[in-house]
Formats: C-alpha cells, sequence, structure tokens
C-alpha cells in the first residue's frame, strides 16, 4: 500500500510541475512562456462560466429525450409482439363468387379498382411496373392501370407509351396520362390523375413507385379488407427488396425498413389503427381520399400528410405484414441521402403545419391526438434524428474536453445498448451486421438532423424533390449456370474473420472510394467493354457480381 500511496505523490507531483510550466515538453513551455498561460486561464474561466452550463444543459435535454426514445421502443416492441393479425381483427372473405352463385353474380361482386404509378424517367424500371400492374389478378374489365408520367425525357415518354399501348392490345384498360408541367411533383401527379372523368366509377385506389412489382394477387388480398370494412380507408402491404445483397448500404438499409415494418407500422395498426403511409404499395378507399382533401404537395411527404388528414376524419387504416411487394433499394449513396432527406425534412415540416390542426381537432380523442403528437411526430421524427447526431457525435466528444460535463453511464451505455438489442432481436438473420449499422446510422444523423431542422425552421430546401434512381437490379440479373456456384459456410458467413475484413472494405468503399477506376464503372453502371459480361456468383457476403471475360478465366 505504500508504493501506491508514493505513485500518487509521484503523480500529482509531476502534474502540478506540468500545470506550472516548469517540466514537460520543450513547445509547452514555450507556450506557456509567451503567454498561453494567461490564454489557458481566459478559457478555463469563458468553459467554466458559458460552455459548461450550455453544454450541461443540451446533455440533459439529450439524456431526457434518450429516455423517451426507450420508452417508446420499449412500447413498440410490445405493440407489435402481441398484436392480433388483421385477419382476426375484420373481415377479409374472398370476393366474387360464392357457393352457389352464378359467375356473372360474381364478377359483380369485385369493386372498381384504379391503379395508379406515377413515374419520371423511369428508364430502368418502368416495363417492371406496368407489366406488373397488367398482371394483377382481377377482373380485366374492373380495373384501370393509370400510368401518370411526368418524363421530361422525350426518348423514355415514347418507350413508357407504347408499353401502355402493347399492354391495351392484350386487352388490359391501361391509361397514359401526361401533364404539361411537374407542378407538385408526385402529389400534383396523383391528384391530378384523379379528376379523369373514368376516375369516377371506381371505388378503390391502389399506389405503385415506378419500381415496385406487386405479385398478382396483391388486390385479391388486400381489397377484402376495405370492401367488407367501411371503417377501413386505408391497407398497407409490406416492402420486399429485390437488391438487399448488392452492397453493405442496401443490407443495412433492409435493417432498417424491416424493423420499421415489423414495428413501427405493426404497432401503429394495432394499437390505435393509425400509422404514415408509405407512398406505395397501399389501397386507399377514394371516398376517403376525398373527404380527407385529396393529395396535397405543401410537403414532401404528401402520403404522411394524406394519412394524417384522413386519420383525423376518423377512419382507420390496417398493415398486413403478409403481403409484399417487391421494391428497389437505393444502391448509391447520393441517391440514398437524397431520398432519407426528403422523407425526414418533409415529416418535419408536417408537424409544423399541422400541430395546431391535431390539436384543436374534435373529431378524434385526446389519446388519439396525444399519440399523433407526441409518439408518431415527437419521438419517432424529430427525437429519433436529433439525439443519435448531438448527443453521441457533439456532446459526448466535447465533455472529454470538458470535465465539469458528467455523463450517467445509464445514458452513454445502458439506454443505446437497451434500444440496439431491441432493433436487433427484430432483425435475427441480419445481427452480424449491427456493429455497421449503428457505424452508418451515426454517419447520416448529420444529414437527418439538418433535414429535421430545415424542415421545421422551413428553410430553403425545405420543398426540394430529388426523384430516387433506380437501376433495374433484378431485371439486369441474368441466371448463372450452376457451375459457378460453391456451397456456403453458415459459420463463416456470419461469424468468421474474413467476413468482417469484407464488411469492413466494403464499408470504407462506400463513403472513401473512387468515383470511377480505369476499367471499372460505378455500380450500377454496364461496362463499356464489348468483350466483358457482368454474371454473378456467391460470397462470403451473399451473392455479388464479378466479372467474366470471353477470353480470360473468371475473375475473383
Amino acid at each position: 500500500m505504500a508504493g501506491d500511496g508514493e505513485g500518487a505523490a509521484a503523480f500529482a507531483a509531476a502534474k502540478a510541475e506540468w500545470l506550472d510550466g516548469s517540466g514537460g515538453l520543450p513547445l509547452l513551455r514555450w507556450w506557456r512562456a509567451s503567454g498561453g498561460g494567461e490564454l489557458l486561464g481566459r478559457w478555463d474561466a469563458v468553459r467554466a462560466g458559458a460552455v459548461a452550463p450550455a453544454l450541461a444543459a443540451v446533455s440533459g435535454a439529450c439524456l431526457a429525450m434518450s429516455a423517451m426514445l426507450l420508452a417508446e421502443a420499449v412500447f413498440m416492441a410490445a405493440a407489435s409482439l402481441v398484436r392480433r393479425r388483421p385477419e382476426r381483427r375484420y373481415s377479409a372473405g374472398p370476393l366474387g363468387a360464392q357457393d352457389g352463385e352464378d359467375e356473372e353474380r360474381g364478377l359483380l361482386g369485385y369493386p372498381m379498382v384504379l391503379v395508379q404509378i406515377p413515374m419520371y424517367n423511369e428508364r430502368e424500371v418502368y416495363k417492371l411496373s406496368i407489366g406488373a400492374a397488367c398482371g394483377l389478378s382481377w377482373p380485366s374489365d374492373r380495373v384501370i392501370v393509370q400510368v401518370l408520367d411526368d418524363s421530361t425525357d422525350p426518348t423514355i415518354k415514347d418507350l413508357v407509351e407504347l408499353e401502355c399501348k402493347i399492354w391495351a392490345k392484350k386487352g388490359k384498360n391501361v391509361k397514359y396520362e401526361v401533364r404539361n408541367n411537374r407542378e407538385g411533383y408526385k402529389a400534383g401527379a396523383l391528384k391530378e390523375g384523379m379528376l379523369h372523368a373514368y376516375v369516377q366509377q371506381c371505388d378503390f385506389l391502389a399506389v405503385f413507385d415506378a419500381d415496385f412489382q406487386p405479385e398478382p394477387d396483391f388486390l385479391m388480398r388486400t381489397i377484402p379488407y376495405l370492401a367488407r370494412n367501411p371503417q377501413i380507408a386505408l391497407v398497407q402491404a409490406r416492402w420486399e427488396f429485390v437488391n438487399p445483397n448488392e452492397c453493405l448500404m442496401t443490407r443495412i438499409q433492409k435493417m432498417t425498413l424491416d424493423y420499421h415494418f415489423k414495428v413501427e407500422q405493426e404497432a401503429g395498426s394495432s394499437t390505435f389503427a393509425f400509422f404514415g403511409f408509405n407512398g406505395t404499395a397501399g389501397v386507399w378507399r377514394i371516398s376517403a381520399i376525398k373527404e380527407a382533401g385529396g393529395w396535397d404537395d405543401r410537403t414532401t411527404v404528401e402520403d404522411m400528410d394524406l394519412a394524417v388528414r384522413a386519420g383525423l376524419k376518423g377512419w382507420k387504416f390496417v398493415y398486413v405484414g403478409d403481403v409484399k411487394v417487391k421494391s428497389e433499394l437505393p444502391s448509391n449513396l447520393k441517391a440514398y441521402r437524397r431520398q432519407q432527406h426528403r422523407w425526414t425534412c418533409g415529416a418535419a415540416n408536417l408537424f409544423r403545419k399541422m400541430g395546431a390542426e391535431i390539436l384543436l381537432t374534435k373529431e378524434v380523442s385526446l389519446w388519439w391526438k396525444l399519440y399523433l403528437l407526441y409518439s408518431f411526430f415527437l419521438v419517432r421524427k424529430v427525437v429519433a434524428h436529433v439525439v443519435p447526431f448531438v448527443l453521441y457525435c457533439v456532446v459526448i466528444p466535447f465533455s472529454v474536453l470538458i470535465p465539469e460535463i458528467k455523463i450517467p453511464a445509464w445514458g452513454v451505455v445502458y439506454i443505446p445498448t437497451a434500444i440496439t438489442v431491441l432493433y436487433a432481436v427484430r432483425n435475427p438473420s441480419s445481427i452480424h451486421f449491427i456493429p455497421f449499422w449503428i457505424l452508418f446510422e451515426n454517419v447520416m444523423s448529420f444529414h437527418r438532423t439538418k433535414a429535421t431542422f430545415i424542415g421545421l425552421l422551413e428553410l430553403g430546401s425545405v420543398n426540394e424533390w430529388v426523384v430516387t434512381e433506380k437501376l433495374g437490379s433484378a431485371s439486369n440479373t441474368k441466371p448463372v449456370p450452376q457451375i459457378l456456384e460453391r456451397p456456403r459456410c453458415r459459420f463463416w458467413d456470419r461469424k468468421g474473420i474474413p467476413n468482417g475484413v469484407q464488411l469492413t472494405c466494403q464499408f470504407l468503399m462506400i463513403f472513401y472510394g473512387p468515383k470511377e477506376a480505369p476499367g471499372v464503372k460505378e455500380l450500377g453502371q454496364k461496362s463499356p467493354r464489348p468483350s466483358t459480361r457482368v454474371g454473378v456468383r456467391p460470397t462470403p457476403l451473399g451473392v455479388g457480381p464479378y466479372l467474366v471475360d470471353d477470353s480470360e478465366t473468371p475473375l475473383t
């Protein structure tokens, strides 16, 4: 014990020697001799009098918001786990001819459905969405497919129109509609599409973005909820992805969106029968859209805007997770950032515009208002974006330089760990990607925080709308002979060192990789070499692309 006391005394003496400038590095002694000590004293005074109290206040606010996030995560996890299946809560029997009825009378049981497909210069995917919509299993005289083309490229417009004519010749009721301007962007196109005379005969509206490919039985599995339950305005299906293994960024996106659908949408549907419309892969009751005021382009989240207004009218929503619709994830960081800016900024701006209206409405209960204002908007659309950046990227790093700030362990370790565990439990197949998800989300937290404040304060780019680039990943992938495949090892896939090394390299390439190297194009673009084709083979991370030269052996 005596040795410990002597060591402590020696450390204190050395510390005092450094502080009074008589010891330490020559540069430190020179800095103190030339007035650095006075500057340091001023900094200590400013730090103690202004910086530390301000940072302490921000730290306290962030810790309180972290507790809010944890409580919300626990609530949503519990609500999504104890939920009752939609078919047990609502009547969803099949439509059409029942036993003993003739076929003609059964066909009259199918309501008229309008399918809207808004698109803008979608060269890579327009055939996928139009073909999938025309392939829906529904009486051809009871469905209208409306293609809303806002394309500015004349060549693409001609291609889309030609595709519509091809399907029309096959007996499908396809309407090709264009506008003279892009006013209101997607919301403007949807709104103008509802003004055509033939829409008045339709009862329900299905919306699909240009990269979405519904299964043939989509309407058969969703329309019955609307047809047999007059209080339901919206049936939302789950998104499925055609390119989740394209790169590490798409895998992380899949984890985030899977959690959104499995937990957030499921919890909202099973508790308050309300959630935000995802803008696609959903079916609306047209009378509910009209009662809510129709599509509005005042924000970049016209889907959420319509859902909130319909909810305030007392309409109910149902999420059907068993119905999945294929779509494409952005595989380009720039496209993903723009998409997140539009979603985050638009939601915050809608909160600003509708907060008072939600509070003053008399058509819904107080508990429903509290859920919408606190849980849906404040916690999920504001706090969830601000806390990760401010607390973990600002407060905690600065607390290292300002000793007056003491952040408790429960705020730094326990709460984020608990939230991460709740997240990981709902993504068991991707649990080995959690560290990379945490890192990626912290990188994106800056962009989401900026977008949140732009929306709340209605700054310059609040209504910025950039269409997410689609590459048609699924359609460009050709079958590969079995000889190129090799068996996979589940242990190495998830826990091996080579996997970790490759994950790290991919993550670094996403953010710091060159835009274009000699002979290599950006992801999603075709190689200019006529003698080279793109193939697919299994890798430790799943199915990945590789180059095959006609005159050489495959590159590994």
